[in-house]
């Protein structure tokens, strides 16, 4: 009896570094540590690495002819199984590269899609998935073609199944269209939850953040919610909320949403388009920041840029700076330009929450505050709108009226001014 073994895929990481003052979307040190982790998320070992220095990517091969030579040597050296580059190729990248390597080709973009197909556990998440690679691979199938009959499994095969694909574009657009009709009606489901939370009133809290932030491990926290969190960048991808109830007995909504990453291609962004609007229409976000991360600053960078290209800037922002217990030997900011409070957490550790949750209910609109009411007798129709709309702590009838403790927001409080005594 002989047990199947599963072949760990080898890869080498490639990229071009410019030097460009555009440092998230340059090939640097960094990039390709956090490409290392993406190829590490998908089950990939990275045995090498090749840069080429130049002003920019070449438009036919990328790296250019002599550093494909060298890359070619380097696959026989290290018996690598796959290549993937730092940035997105064109179509024709693709195909030379392909045809001079005579190996797996992906880029980053593709390795991402292929996190993605992974970790999408719900209808709207798969279809988003899908959709989103069948768009990437449709210009790409003569490039694709070599490598796509060597595939064989691994890295860069989940999903749509790439093999038949390469053989029928009719299929594949049949198939988009037939994916976009079905993320329309998925989305006026998604559009109607909206709807119900405006009509009840119910306040969007959105958790935003780099991948790996901690974001699902504080919503676990928060709201004693089993969302998947673990140390891997894309634990998950499905927007997943869940209700909090606030010292003073507000409800409100915190939604979890797809962490962010840099070098996130714009068509990426609007295949999630109605995820990532969990943002922007929030009333409050949490920005979650991994402060034990030495390219943390970067990563802010990162999700601002997305948020305002989701229009989802200018919001009120609370800057979360998670792992603290991580960050001690690290300078931490005290605020952050862009975010109206800060405050540091250890999620894991569960410190600094009771001073977050007073945070959200500073920022949160509609703060109830405890009062003494003594409202006349000709004013007892009140009380059913106080019963209705706000927190009764107690009431009692006396004599010259009805004294009444309460929970009341700012509105409340200047419709009963007069009656206040405490």
């Amino acid at each position: 009896m002989y047990e199947n073994e599963i072949k760990v895929e080898r890869a080498i990481l490639a990229g071009v570094h410019t030097g460009s003052n555009d440092v998230l979307n340059d090939t640097t040190d960094e990039s390709l540590e956090e490409l290392g982790e993406l190829a590490k998320t998908a089950g990939v070992e990275v045995v090498g690495y090749a840069v080429q220095n130049r002003a920019a990517p070449d438009s036919a091969t990328y790296m250019g002819e002599g550093k494909l030579e060298e890359l070619a040597n380097a696959i026989e050296e290290l018996d690598a199984d796959v290549v993937i580059f730092d940035d997105e190729l064109t179509p024709v990248q693709v195909r030379n590269i392909s045809d001079k390597l005579d190996i797996k080709v992906l880029d980053r973009t593709s390795l991402i899609l292929d996190i993605f197909a992974m970790r999408a556990a719900t209808k709207e998440g798969k279809i988003q998935v899908e959709l989103a690679q069948l768009r990437y691979m449709l210009p790409r199938l003569t490039g694709m073609g070599g490598a796509l009959s060597r595939l064989g499994g691994g890295i860069g095969t989940r999903g749509p199944g790439e093999t038949k694909l390469e053989t029928d574009r009719r299929h594949i657009r049949r198939r988009i269209e037939f994916l976009s009709d079905e993320l329309l009606e998925v989305q006026k489901h998604r559009d109607l939850l909206r709807s119900r939370r405006t009509k009840d009133n119910k306040t969007i809290v959105a958790l935003v953040g780099y991948t790996n932030a901690g974001k699902s491990t504080l919503l676990n926290l928060l709201t004693e919610a089993d969302v998947l969190a673990e140390d891997k960048l894309f634990a998950t991808l499905d927007p997943t909320q869940r209700s909090l109830i606030l010292s003073d007995r507000r409800e409100i909504m915190l939604v979890d949403t797809v962490g962010f990453i840099r070098k996130l291609p714009h068509h990426l962004v609007k295949a999630f388009k109605s995820t990532l609007e969990e943002a922007a229409l929030a009333d409050v976000l949490l920005h979650v920041i991994d402060v034990s991360n030495d390219e943390y600053q970067t990563h802010i960078n990162v999700v601002e840029n997305i948020l305002r290209e989701l229009g989802a800037d200018g919001k009120p922002m609370v800057a979360v700076l998670n792992k603290i217990d991580l960050a001690e030997d690290k300078v931490v900011p005290n605020s952050i330009e862009s975010c109206t409070k800060t405050v540091c957490i250890s999620a894991k550790e569960r410190n600094g929450i009771d001073e977050l949750l007073e945070i959200i209910e500073d920022v949160v609109p509609g703060r109830k505050h405890e009062v003494t009411l003594k409202l006349p007798y000709s004013e007892s129709s009140q009380i059913s709108k106080l019963h209705e709309n706000q927190v009764v702590i107690s009431e009692e009838y006396e004599a010259d009226g009805i004294l009444i403790k309460a929970l009341i927001d700012a509105i409340c409080y200047d419709r009963l001014r007069e009656y206040v005594i405490k």
